[in-house]
């Protein structure tokens, strides 16, 4: 959109101060030309030396700017849900439910974290989404209703540098700045907001889907009820994506599962049980508290558990704030069918543990502690896993590859033991370290036998050994955005999930559209053909140390652990430090795009353990690139023309468009990050 005010043209000084390396140059006696209307100039230009610049009025230019949708933007999606009266049809079975016909690309049933992000995945690459969750709020595990805090491949802090990338790392970051007194339920807005802030999908929320019709091996419709709204939903769609975690769609569809544990030799499994069984991870409720400052009695219900301390060997208790995922039960039971038994055993359990603490005498420090919350929704790990074209097992987790790879994990194989918190004299888990983290292969995240089916979560085709590891959040919200990308793909050329991975040159297409997104693919890098930074000459104001300035179009966007560097950085000087790419000749450019670092090396998670908090920022993380502009120099002319600029960023990844230029360089200043005093990029990519 355009802007009708004037702007202003600034005439930099020769140099930019600071140590500049050999390979590196700078621009002398450059014009900066300012023509962003979505900057604080008066905020970008006081990161700025004052000496050396000239003040001249110019005509503005455009800049397409992201912006939020507006109330009227999103209403008129309600109509379609709900629409008026003299439109509804009732349905002819059930008299009191208004029938509703959808049509769309994409169906993602679930809205957990896995289905979130298959649904704003497709969405955002021109999807038509329907996002069908059971509850009053997205998140699943994550949500305020059980408040299990998202883990994946950096093992909370076991493995610096390996934090999931993506969509889930644009939602932490978010969640971090305007979240720091950690309240779920702004997590669950969070949610909320990404999702209806997408045009392209359509939420039905406290909805169950219920039934599925298949023709000829595919989808073609599914039922959803709504009974707060007294709607029955009838959807078409040309993918269907289930993140139920339970398999619901996949149940209702036919498609080919599993459930429990494999035996040892079916895969040559070393931590697999010697003989097959039904037995599964238990669920858990979590609890919160917190210090009133002065003696808090608690009488527990008749019905609580009687904990002792012979039962807590195995379960140490260090602080009570926020506990305990081996509070579990029902791994030898039903996880769904069982589910209201294994609700009462827990609680029981919750209760007995917190009289345990309250007045056992074990715990003084705890006296002035209360429970304020305590979960009602069970946090459930295992059910039923859908059977792919591929099954990934323990082996494949430890060593290799696939060229199908879309997503990564890393959590360790953990093995929880089915009798859960009644195994008192067994530890409640064994983890199974993985040395480096795994790929996770496409071929895993669709259906055998239903041709318009995939998954993500910890239902996808894993074996029981292998799901110990895949099933965390982390690495469930990464498989989530591969989904949907692949969703969204598919539905673009007219694909089965299988056509995707038979026909290489749209798999290579999928896998550099997420590299694009920032999706993590250990092994991968860009080799994005239409992105014009990969040819350009690039310079700079200054270097550290081996964070050279040509790393950003290396294609790997991440540090490695104890491997190379992979970004660039700059001391930021009195006038900050810039970073330049160059072509022969000029170049049409529309879009820019940076990705800076975001602090890999730390946790960052939501989280209510005080323990697991210790390190993670709950701000802006330091070393992101905070103010910033972006200039081109016209061909022939030494004049930088700015095109776009920021203040407060906090985002690792941010996408610049704008009407196309002909430029020879493309320059990024930044002026200030969030406290660190260097400036750091990963990549740049430029598109026609």
């Amino acid at each position: 959109m355009k802007n009708n005010f004037a702007t202003v043209r600034k005439v930099l000084s020769r140099g930019v101060p600071g140590r500049v390396n050999a390979g590196t140059q700078q621009s002398a006696g450059s014009e900066l030309l300012d023509t962003s209307d979505n900057l604080s100039r008066r905020n970008f230009l006081s990161g700025l030396p004052v000496a050396g610049y000239s003040l001249i009025v110019l005509a503005d230019r455009t800049v397409d700017a992201q912006t939020a949708p507006s109330p009227e933007e999103i209403l008129p999606r309600f109509e379609r849900i709900a629409p008026p009266e003299n439109l509804r049809h009732m349905d002819g079975t059930e008299r009191h439910m208004t029938l509703v016909d959808l049509k769309t690309d994409v169906l993602v049933a679930g809205g957990g974290m896995a289905g979130v992000c298959a649904a704003v995945a497709a969405a955002r690459h021109g999807a038509k989404v329907v996002l069908v969750q059971d509850r009053s709020r997205l998140g699943g595990n994550a949500s305020s209703e059980v408040k299990m805090h998202i883990v994946g491949a950096s093992c909370h802090k076991g493995r610096p540098g390996w934090r999931e990338s993506g969509l889930l790392e644009e939602f932490r970051l978010d969640d971090a700045v305007n979240n720091p007194q950690r309240c779920w339920e702004l997590w669950d807005l969070l949610l909320y907001d990404k999702v209806v802030s997408e045009p392209n999908i359509i939420l039905l929320l406290e909805s169950i889907l219920y039934a599925a019709s298949v023709r000829d091996g595919r989808i073609q419709e599914v039922m959803v009820r709504c009974d707060k709204s007294e709607h029955l939903y009838r959807v078409k769609a040309d993918i269907f994506c289930d993140c139920t975690g339970d398999s619901r769609l996949g149940l209702e569809a036919g498609a080919e599962m599993r459930w429990g544990r494999e035996a040892r030799s079916e895969f040559n499994e070393s931590v697999a049980p010697e003989k097959a069984d039904k037995q599964t991870e238990g669920n858990s409720i979590l609890f919160t508290s917190r210090d009133y400052q002065r003696p808090m009695p608690f009488k527990p219900p008749a019905w609580a558990r009687r904990i002792t301390k012979e039962q807590m060997i195995h379960r140490p208790i260090n602080s009570w704030e926020y506990g305990y995922w081996w509070i579990e039960w029902g791994g030898e039971l039903n996880t769904i069918g069982d589910n209201e038994r294994i609700r009462f055993e827990l609680l029981s359990i919750v209760m007995g543990v917190w009289d345990y603490i309250k007045n056992s005498g074990q715990f003084p420090e705890a006296s002035n502690y209360a429970l304020d919350w305590v979960g009602m929704m069970l946090g459930k790990r295992e059910s039923r896993r859908l059977v792919g074209d591929h099954i990934l097992t323990q082996n494949e987790l430890m060593s290799g590859d696939f060229e199908d790879a879309v997503a990564i994990g890393g959590w360790p194989m953990d093995e929880h033991t089915p009798g859960g918190f009644d195994a008192s004299d067994q530890p409640p888990n064994v983890n199974t370290y993985i040395k480096e983290v795994y790929n996770i292969p496409l071929r895993a995240l669709y259906s055998g036998n239903v041709r318009n089916l995939m998954m993500a979560g910890r239902n996808i085709s894993a074996t029981h050994v292998a799901f110990t590891s895949t099933r965390v959040m982390g690495t469930c919200s990464v498989m989530g955005q591969a989904v949907g990308t692949a969703a969204a793909l598919c539905c673009k050329y007219g694909l089965t999930p299988r056509d995707l991975y038979q026909r290489k040159d749209r798999l290579s297409e999928l896998q550099q559209t997420l590299l694009r997104d920032d999706q993590t693919i250990k092994g991968r890098r860009n080799e994005d053909a239409d992105d014009l930074a990969r040819r350009a000459r690039i310079t700079c104001s200054a270097e550290s140390d081996d964070a050279k300035a040509s790393l950003v179009t290396n294609g790997y966007t991440r540090d490695i652990p104890d491997g190379p560097i992979n970004h660039w950085a700059a001391p930021l000087a009195s006038n900050g430090a810039w970073i330049e790419l160059a072509w022969e000749k000029p170049q049409m450019i529309r879009e820019v795009q940076i990705t800076f670092d975001s602090g890999f090396q730390r946790e960052l998670t939501l989280t209510s353990s005080d323990s697991a908090n210790k390190g993670i920022v709950r701000a802006a993380q330091p070393e992101t690139a905070r103010d910033y502009a972006i200039f081109y120099r016209k061909p022939g002319l030494d004049e930088l023309v700015q095109i776009a600029g920021v203040t407060e960023n906090h985002q690792r990844v941010k996408r610049h468009h704008f009407e196309p230029v002909s430029a020879q360089a493309i320059r990024i200043h930044i002026t200030a990050a969030n406290g660190d005093q260097y400036a750091r990029i990963f990549e740049v990519r430029c598109y026609a």
